[in-house]
């Protein structure tokens, strides 16, 4: 017996938006398990003056994947996390690269800004070798 029409389109609506809820989410737990993100995450719980910025508990929320300057592809990755305090929040900005494809990912630069414009340098890369690393 056919399925009328109504039932038909609200069915394919309700598979069409599950599976778009499941991508972003996979998208994003997929973002949240690459090394360079999750060094971007040890030099923000490693630095005081951000963490006293934006006060505990400190919420790391889901990357806006439709943002521009959200960029990863085989060399380069540059992220904007969003996250917030009971103080604050703002933006993480991290900006990493790799020798190639399955090399390891190393920092380039990671700021803190706050929804006032503060901007808090937590890691820039210096060296002409790349060996360099300068904590600000």
């Amino acid at each position: 017996m056919p399925m009328p029409l109504g039932k038909l389109a609200l069915f394919t609506s309700a598979m069409a938006s599950g599976g778009y809820v499941l991508v972003y989410y996979l998208i994003q737990k997929n973002f949240s398990r690459a090394s360079y993100y999750q060094l971007a995450l040890e030099q923000l719980h490693s630095h005081p003056e951000a963490l006293e910025a934006l006060g505990p508990p400190l919420n790391i929320h889901y990357l806006q994947l439709t943002d521009k300057y959200n960029f990863v592809d085989i060399a380069d990755a540059q992220l904007k996390i969003p996250v917030s305090g009971s103080k604050s929040e703002g933006y993480l900005y991290v900006g990493s690269s790799r020798d190639g494809p399955f090399k390891r990912w190393h920092l380039q630069e990671v700021f803190l800004e706050l929804k006032d414009g503060q901007q808090i340098p937590l890691f820039k890369r210096s060296g002409e070798n790349g060996n360099e690393v300068k904590k600000d």
